[in-house]
């Protein structure tokens, strides 16, 4: 690509992958533009860690699985192919993340109360990753609830990915000495 501006979208419609033109306003560029908002959040977040630290490597394996689901929701499925070749999340990629969950809740306190927002910079970037994966998340399934095709291995990634953002500030907050902020 040589080329950044097109002078294609200037009267409001762009090219999802497929070619065809599209408000920049529909649904599904909704979708899949706060899945492209997350991934920008989420290498923020990446920039507040050390270099070393142990979730760096799981944080970029999100980010290469943000940019398939941000091509899957910017494909419209092909006449005639069947809709099990769109899929880019497997159960063993929600797996991942459940598991990921289940090992950072080892590792720190229970909840007893609801935990507000803040903490560490890397922690309340988390919160932020966290609050705009449920927002992808509503407009995935607001596409769904249009009548468009989305894998639902998608929406249980996304789903799945939202808890993984609030145990990891959790953690953060706890690898760094802070308590978490109660409500």
């Amino acid at each position: 690509m040589n080329k950044i501006y097109t002078r294609t979208g200037d009267q409001g419609k762009t090219s999802l992958a497929s070619g065809e033109r599209v408000s920049k306003c529909c649904t599904r560029l909704e979708a899949y533009g706060a899945i492209d908002e997350l991934n920008s959040h989420l290498g923020l977040l990446l920039s507040l860690l050390s270099a070393d630290d142990a979730e760096r490597d799981f944080l970029t394996q999100i980010q290469r699985m943000l940019f398939s689901v941000g091509g899957n929701l910017a494909t419209l499925p092909e006449t005639g192919k069947p809709l099990s070749s769109r899929k880019c999340v497997s159960p063993t990629d929600i797996q991942a993340i459940e598991q990921r969950i289940d090992q950072i809740l080892s590792d720190i306190p229970p909840m007893r109360a609801f935990i507000l927002p803040g903490g560490t910079q890397a922690a309340s970037q988390a919160h932020v990753c966290r609050t705009v994966c449920r927002r992808a998340e509503r407009n995935i399934l607001r596409l769904a609830e249009e009548g468009e095709y989305v894998d639902d291995q998608v929406t249980a990634y996304v789903n799945r990915l939202s808890d993984y953002f609030f145990t990891l500030s959790r953690l953060l907050n706890k690898q760094a000495g802070i308590e978490d902020i109660k409500w």
